[in-house]
């Protein structure tokens, strides 16, 4: 990311974990952006608000619990959730690296802490993370889940406006929903990753690894895959000839130390 990078952080009223994380951050002396309209549905919101990275602050709906999470948004196929039919957002593979390591830090007692894939709306055209509390409504209200997400987006904030990293920049290919084979390399390896396309996504096309390379900021010239996660051995050859075409080095999950 280059230097002094200004950041736009979005909280949605519509949801409670925006709301408790705003309330989190304005005791932080940081003012977030209250919407009116869930972040999903904030299509062009770059448009109408002066930034050069947004951060979306909201709920995270799933059936697991105590969660924070971290991803890229964007749609590989259908937009059922906002965004655009096979468009993702830019994001920065750096940005969210170093979100995900103080995310860790952060976290309170008793929660866990994950990536996920790329997925949901909105669709905008300046790079941007979903930094999420879930996973029930008396999780999006619980005070520590919202001071450790306020905590998490100063941190990062200050982390990358005053050190320079160099991070190998990769995309990740493969996986649950949940991305627990990418978390280690994540928080604890040289390799930052950016968007991710899960095995319910396949079969993976030359378009969407293009949309993914295209859509980071640093140009992932690497990608990780969640071997066991890539489908049946027909699934995972045709992925290796497509990535062997784009002249896309790659490595299994398990090649990276971690």
């Amino acid at each position: 990311m280059k230097p002094q990078v200004k950041f736009a952080i979005i909280t949605p009223k519509p949801d409670y974990a925006g709301t408790n994380i705003a309330e989190e951050l304005k005791k932080l002396g940081i003012k977030s952006i209250e919407t009116e309209e869930r972040s999903i549905y904030l299509e062009n919101i770059d448009k109408q608000i002066e930034a050069d990275f947004f951060i979306f602050a909201t709920t995270h709906r799933g059936k697991n619990e105590k969660m924070l999470s971290v991803h890229a948004p964007g749609n590989w196929k259908k937009a059922e959730l906002g965004g655009k039919e096979n468009k993702v957002c830019p994001t920065s593979a750096f940005v969210l690296k170093v979100f995900f390591q103080e995310l860790i830090k952060n976290c309170p007692l008793g929660w866990q802490t994950t990536l996920e894939c790329t997925h949901h709306g909105p669709y905008i055209e300046k790079p941007c993370l979903f930094i999420e509390i879930g996973s029930s409504e008396q999780n999006w209200q619980d005070k520590e889940a919202g001071k450790a997400v306020a905590k998490t987006i100063k941190e990062s904030i200050k982390k990358l406006e005053k050190e320079k990293q160099s991070w190998q920049a990769a995309i990740g290919l493969g996986g649950l929903h949940y991305c627990n084979n990418f978390n280690k390399i994540q928080a604890n390896s040289n390799y930052a990753i950016s968007h991710i396309i899960p095995e319910y996504q396949l079969p993976i096309t030359e378009e969407m690894i293009k949309e993914a390379i295209n859509k980071t900021e640093e140009k992932p010239i690497v990608a990780i895959l969640d071997w066991k996660g890539l489908g049946k051995s027909e699934d995972r050859l045709k992925l290796i000839e497509l990535l062997n075409k784009l002249g896309l080095k790659y490595l299994r999950t398990s090649d990276i130390e971690k």
